[in-house]
């Protein structure tokens, strides 16, 4: 007879239907990429990360308590999802010329495996008690389909920048460098506010004339590029370790 504490009824909790939007979003952007259009997939990859980072939030409001890690998990799922399959495939339609046929086909491989390492990492360092809670090991996943999308949504898109960012984005997944998560709560307003108008239709966009995607574009570039400068800056200033 099955375990009853094994029921999907005794395992899924209302974050974890924010999860679900999360990847069904990721889901969307995927289909409305290979339908060509590519406007409309990069806000709901857009859309997704806003319901990564409210899924969480609404676990911490309601005191869940995820002794299986059920929640932990599904949630990598739906990144993986949203963060590292979508991008990729938006990555590989939206460069798809001839001369660079396959370079974005390697490149749309090693955003998805590097997703895929960044996550089961982050999984392994959850669990360890002794990490710092205010930072991140290598650059966090939605951020690389914050960047990707938000490139596009500018109206500044380039087929080449977009190759390259995409490179360091996925090295930088994986790497050991320390990203600071965005605590201080008027950031985190603010960016949520600019997440959501990023959302907007195209009509009203361009009215904006794209400042929300210029700007997140711009913030996500700072965020992924200055904090392994500040990294390698703090070792040569503090020089040899010497025991």
């Amino acid at each position: 007879m099955a375990n009853p504490n094994f029921n999907i009824r005794n395992c899924v909790s209302i974050p974890d239907f924010v999860s679900l939007l999360n990847a069904s979003s990721g889901i969307l952007a995927i289909f409305l990429t290979l339908f060509g259009e590519y406007f409309i997939a990069a806000q709901l990859m857009i859309l997704a990360i806003i319901f990564d980072s409210t899924d969480g939030w609404i676990a911490r409001k309601l005191n869940r308590f995820d002794g299986s890690d059920f929640g932990k998990n599904i949630d990598s799922l739906c990144d993986l999802i949203s963060f590292g399959i979508a991008p990729g495939i938006f990555l590989y339609y939206t460069t798809l010329t001839n001369q660079i046929r396959y370079i974005n086909i390697l490149v749309c491989f090693l955003i998805i495996i590097c997703g895929i390492l960044r996550l089961a990492r982050f999984n392994v360092i959850s669990d360890n008690i002794e990490h710092p809670k205010g930072e991140f090991v290598g650059l966090p996943i939605p951020a690389l389909a914050l960047i990707l999308s938000s490139f596009y949504l500018s109206g500044y898109y380039d087929i080449w920048a977009s190759l390259i960012l995409m490179i360091i984005s996925s090295v930088m997944m994986i790497s050991s460098f320390k990203y600071l998560k965005p605590v201080n709560m008027k950031i985190t307003v603010a960016l949520m506010i600019m997440l959501i108008l990023i959302c907007l239709p195209q009509n009203i966009q361009i009215h904006l004339w794209n400042l929300p995607a210029i700007f997140l574009f711009a913030s996500s570039l700072i965020y992924l590029i200055f904090m392994p400068i500040w990294a390698l800056f703090t070792n040569i200033k503090s020089g040899p370790h010497v025991r």
